[in-house]
């Protein structure tokens, strides 16, 4: 499985995640060998997580795709009744989306790497990894430019150098190289290498310009090579300074360092960028993917302005009366109503609708 795996080039992620996958799927059938089983075993395992799991249907698809994976590319036996295989229904939900007052807001609460980094996410809508990958010789200052290679898709894509970055980031890199320096006269300062570049180029991952711009706090060992290097940051770092700072300004809705990527999109269409350009900002294959960002825009459902607001508009400008009356003024009271609450007659008949009964 393993090595299925890594001649696919699949990320350290899938391959731990596809795995322990297929250890849980053999411990549930009792340790039986997986040739000797199929369709109806895969179906009870993935009923098994959905009912007495329980799992998201994220989750549920991604056991079936590590059973999937090892049947066709590890032991190479056909499933012809495929189709009878429970698939779960992935649900179409909208994206949490900041406000710049609440962005600007939860910066205000981070401090130090963290907050350089959510400033990053928000000013280039990369994804949190792709942030802690990026290394020094993918920020171009003289391109104004940020190269994002180690993606999601594994396709390169180009993102604006935000200004606050941009100002900020000389001082950090400075700060990097003196920890990379002193980790060379110790006898480390390297850093992992994708595919075959550390073979091509004897002394590469000793560069400077491969090393990662945000650089872990301590020499850690790589999980394949057992190598000591020093790595880059870990994301939980950035996470719990992000939870932090959401919980002291008392936001309710979940927020995570994604959702610095979905303001990103949503800002940006706010201020009348197309679509398209979007889509290869984010890296999206598919423009639809995207297209979920219309839907999330601050002017209501898909942009339409409530036929409701349109009843007391007044040369475009919106002026409704008051929807709820004390029960204190009644409609026999005889004192009179104040002038911002005075309607000309022809609003008589449109103001007594709301003094109906709630239920009728």
């Amino acid at each position: 499985m393993l090595n299925a795996i890594r001649a696919r080039h699949y990320s350290l992620r899938t391959e731990e995640a596809y795995v322990g996958w297929i250890r849980r799927y053999i411990l549930f059938h009792g340790k039986r060998h997986p040739m000797e089983m199929g369709e109806p075993e895969i179906n009870a395992f993935v009923t098994h997580l959905a009912v007495e799991g329980p799992v998201s249907s994220s989750t549920q698809t991604q056991a079936l795709s590590a059973l999937l994976f090892l049947y066709r590319h590890v032991l190479g036996k056909e499933l012809p009744n495929l189709g009878t295989v429970i698939r779960a229904k992935t649900p179409g939900r909208m994206p949490t989306v900041l406000t710049r007052a609440e962005v600007r807001s939860i910066l205000g609460k981070m401090y130090g790497t963290p907050r350089l980094i959510a400033t990053l996410l928000y000013g280039t809508g990369m994804r949190l990894l792709e942030a802690l990958r990026l290394r020094v010789k993918d920020v171009e200052f003289g391109n104004n430019r940020i190269l994002v290679r180690d993606t999601k898709s594994n396709r390169d894509r180009v993102v604006p150098f935000p200004a606050v970055v941009r100002a900020a980031l000389p001082n950090w890199l400075s700060r990097v190289r003196r920890i990379h320096t002193d980790d060379l006269a110790r006898g480390f300062g390297g850093v992992f290498l994708p595919d075959a570049i550390a073979r091509k180029y004897p002394g590469a991952e000793r560069d400077w310009g491969w090393q990662f711009v945000f650089p872990g706090e301590r020499i850690s060992s790589d999980p394949r090579s057992q190598l000591e290097r020093r790595h880059h940051l870990h994301e939980t770092v950035v996470q719990r300074a992000l939870r932090s700072a959401v919980v002291n300004l008392g936001i309710s809705r979940r927020v995570s360092c994604h959702t610095f990527r979905h303001s990103f999109a949503t800002h940006l269409l706010e201020e009348g960028y197309d679509i398209r350009t979007i889509q290869e900002l984010l890296g999206h294959r598919d423009v639809k993917t995207t297209m979920i960002y219309t839907h999330v825009l601050n002017r209501g459902g898909r942009g339409v302005r409530s036929p409701a607001d349109l009843l007391w508009s007044r040369g475009g400008v919106a002026a409704p009366p008051s929807l709820i009356r004390l029960s204190s003024q009644s409609k026999s009271s005889s004192a009179p109503l104040p002038p911002e609450r005075q309607l000309l007659p022809a609003e008589q008949d449109r103001d007594d609708l709301l003094d109906t009964d709630v239920d009728e």
